[in-house]
Parts: C-alpha cells; sequence; structure tokens
C-alpha cells in the first residue's frame, strides 16, 4: 500500500494559512453582536509533528495555561503554531507523502489488540490493562508508554517500541469485533482518568462522578492535553470520527463557560478542534468558542476580517477647477434668448467684482471662492474679446446651444436665480443675466 504514493510529490504547506481551510468556504465578517463578544481570527497545542507524535511539544507558540505568578502571561495575546497547524494538516490529509515501510502482515497494533502480543516495553496485555489498570490513575498518570498501544497512529510516538498504523492494517482493525469492543473500553478507562464518562454510542459525554478532583488534575497536568490529542487522532483513524466533535465540545464548555479547566482552553483551540475533519464541525466549535472566550479581543481562530473600505470620500481627490466649472455647466445650462447673451464685457464685469464684495452665505465662503476663480479666469477670457462687440456676440452665441426650437422667458423665478448663482460663486437674489452667461 506504500507504494501508491511513492510517485506522487506532495507540496509541503508554508503557512498557517495553508494549513487551515476552516473558513475556507465560510469567510465572513465578525459580527460584535454574536454572544454579547466581538472575535479576532484562527489553528491548531504544541507539535506532533514526524517523529515527535503525541509526547514533543516543540515550536509551540505558548504554554497551554498560565505561569502562575506572572500577569504577563496572563494578557498575553497567544499565536497561532505553524508546527502544530501543519501537523494536524497532515493528519486530516491522510498524510500526503507518507509510506508505509511495514510489511503488510506485520500487524502488530491488531496483535496487541486481539491480545496476542504483550505492550513493549513493559510486556502487559491490553486485558490486564483494562481490568488492573481501569482506576488506578497513579500509573495512568505516570506510566508513559502504553498510550502509544493503546490509541495507535500513522507517526512516531516516544515510545520506538510502539509501531505506526499501516493502512492496511487500519482496515483490518475496523474489521476485527474484539478489537473494537477493546478499544472503545480503553477509550472509556481514559475519559473516566480525566473525570469524563461515556453516556452512548453516539459519543456524548458528561462529568464523571469524580470530575471534580479529576478535573483539577487535569487542570494541572498539562501533559495530558498531549494524549487527548493523540486519543482524537486515534478515534478518527480507527472508524470513530463522530465521537470527537462531543468530546471538544465538552471540554470547550467546561474550560469556557464553567471554568473547571481554563488551563486547557489553548490547546483545545489550538489542536482538539483541528483533529476533526469535516470544517462544518470545526466551525461549529470555533463559533461556540468565541461566543465565550475572554479575553473576546484575543480570539484568533474565528473567521478572517473582510476588508472594509474606510473614508470612501477622503479617499477621493479633490476636483479641479475645470471640473467645478463643468458641473456649473452641466448643473445649470438653459437655453437663453440672445438679448441676455450680448450684454457687454464691461457688464459682467462689474457684477462678478461685486460679487466678490459681497459676504458669504451659509459658510460656504471656501467654496465659492473656488467658484470666483473659475469666473475670473471666464471673465478675463471674456474681457480679451470684448474690443470686437460683434465678435464677442458671435463667439458666445457659438458657446450656448441653440434656441430656436426652445424659448423661454428671460424672467426667471427667484428660486432659480438664487440657485444659478450659488453655484456659480455669487450670493442669492443675484440675477445678473451676463454674470450667468460667463458661469455656464
Amino acid at each position: 500500500m506504500g507504494g501508491l504514493l511513492s510517485g506522487v510529490s506532495f507540496k509541503e504547506p508554508t503557512t498557517v494559512e495553508d494549513c487551515d481551510s476552516t473558513w475556507e468556504t465560510d469567510s465572513e465578517p465578525e459580527a460584535p453582536g454574536r454572544g454579547g463578544r466581538a472575535g479576532a481570527r484562527g489553528a491548531g497545542q504544541g507539535l506532533e509533528g514526524p517523529g515527535r507524535g503525541s509526547g514533543g511539544r516543540p515550536g509551540a507558540a505558548f504554554p497551554d495555561g498560565p505561569l502562575s505568578g506572572d500577569a504577563t502571561e496572563l494578557t498575553a495575546k497567544p499565536k497561532r503554531s505553524f508546527y502544530a497547524a501543519r501537523d494536524l494538516y497532515k493528519y486530516r490529509h491522510q498524510y500526503p507523502n507518507f509510506k508505509d515501510l511495514r510489511y503488510q502482515n506485520d500487524l502488530c497494533n491488531l496483535r496487541f489488540y486481539k491480545n496476542k502480543i504483550p505492550f513493549k516495553p513493559d510486556g502487559v496485555y491490553i486485558e490486564e490493562v483494562l481490568n488492573k489498570w481501569k482506576g488506578d490513575y497513579e500509573k495512568l498518570e505516570h506510566n508513559h508508554t502504553y498510550i502509544q498501544w493503546l490509541f495507535p497512529l500513522r507517526e512516531q510516538g516516544l515510545n520506538f517500541y510502539a509501531k505506526e498504523l499501516t493502512t492496511y492494517e487500519i482496515e483490518e482493525f475496523k474489521k476485527t469485533k474484539e478489537a473494537i469492543r477493546r478499544f472503545v473500553l480503553a477509550y472509556k478507562m481514559m475519559l473516566e482518568f480525566f473525570g469524563i464518562k461515556l453516556v452512548d454510542k453516539t459519543g456524548n459525554v458528561a462529568r464523571a462522578a469524580n470530575w471534580q478532583e479529576r478535573f483539577q488534575h487535569l487542570n494541572e497536568s498539562q501533559h495530558n492535553y498531549l494524549r487527548i490529542t493523540r486519543i482524537l487522532k486515534s478515534l478518527g483513524e480507527l472508524g470513530y470520527e463522530s465521537f470527537k466533535s462531543p468530546l471538544v465540545k465538552f471540554i470547550l464548555h467546561e474550560a469556557l463557560v464553567e471554568d473547571t479547566i481554563p488551563n486547557i482552553k489553548q490547546s483545545a483551540l489550538e489542536y482538539f478542534v483541528y483533529t476533526i475533519r469535516d470544517r462544518r464541525e470545526r466551525r461549529k466549535l470555533l463559533r461556540f468558542a468565541q461566543q465565550h472566550y475572554t479575553p473576546s479581543e484575543h480570539f484568533i481562530w474565528g473567521p478572517p476580517r473582510k476588508q472594509k473600505s474606510e473614508g470612501g470620500k477622503a479617499n477621493k481627490k479633490p476636483a479641479s477647477p475645470a471640473a467645478v466649472h463643468n458641473s456649473c455647466i452641466s448643473k445649470h445650462k438653459k437655453p437663453k434668448d440672445s438679448k441676455n447673451i450680448s450684454t457687454s464685457g464691461s457688464s459682467a464685469s462689474k457684477a462678478v467684482e461685486e460679487k466678490k464684495v459681497e459676504p458669504t452665505k451659509n459658510g460656504e465662503g471656501n467654496e465659492q471662492d473656488e467658484q470666483e476663480v473659475n469666473c475670473d479666469a471666464v471673465r478675463q477670457n471674456s474681457s480679451e474679446k470684448s474690443s470686437d462687440a460683434d465678435t464677442t456676440q458671435h463667439s458666445t452665441s457659438e458657446e450656448i446651444p441653440d434656441t430656436s426650437d426652445k424659448k423661454e422667458d428671460t424672467s426667471y423665478s427667484g428660486k432659480d436665480d438664487g440657485n444659478q448663482n450659488n453655484d456659480c460663486g455669487g450670493p442669492p437674489g443675484t440675477t445678473d443675466n451676463a454674470e450667468m452667461a460667463l458661469c455656464s
């Protein structure tokens, strides 16, 4: 089976974003109203990378819980661990580029669960573990060689006597009822060790009778968080993927809502959630966590923020004088009688000069100053042509649309005059037609 992937080259992810597809099809803006808290953004406890298994934690960006007496750790914003994200990415994607190095008939994990061989190096059979170690919390706490045999993975752990699962062995394991029955009993034994009990065949869990004592121990013994990560992974490998979400949801509830095991919340969000292969289930769990996480601004596992356009109006370039002049024309160009157009340049100049003297109205001084500059430019151009009245009249009539088909009374209403003069830079009430012609 290992030869299937020998000819396939898989490109390794290089960033946390490459490793995490949780929000890939469900990007959404963060809603401050959700659950009364706002979130930030989010994947994966320390490293369980190749060669380390569930025992090592190099590359972890932060400890699983606050360091006693260190106020800085209590408020420091957590960071995503690339090593954690990459490790769980490989797990969820069935270990790309992985090769089964053992022969198919070397089914040591299956034979152990069939009570054929003991686990090494202790030499203890599975039946003895399930019957005599159950409830012996001291032994379960301090022995570090059994966990790799009880919950095998397709990666090497700290116990080098334990062998990785192979794809062939996984299929054979799922078909062996005896092995599956003992596997579920081992899961229940470890849940009880953590203060949790399995309540039904669908994987739902609840507090065990001894939960207070065991939760206090779990909150303080952070190496057990690595064990939980291994257990979750093994559940998925051996046909119990559906058992993961109920356990992770229970742990998040106890950590974030009940505050009974607060030190586990970072491992739960960085690791436990990301052992789940269904991204929809991961989103549900992360939304639940976001509602209850404190401080809310430190929640880094939510959907990525959508880029919001800020200061749309501020980003607009100021209008050029030509644009203002064109705006004046487009808003207030109206057909006029030739009488109104043939006004002399001197009258227009006088009207423009009077506009400059009159006080500005309604706080529009700045805008009117800019528009006066435009009207002055028009006035200067008109003055240069005023030496020949006929020429001026002819050129002006060419700039004004033909009014032969539309006749309009020269006496405009007060409202129209006010609007025209306001837009052209003059105060309301000015009715000089020559000025209107120049501005237009």
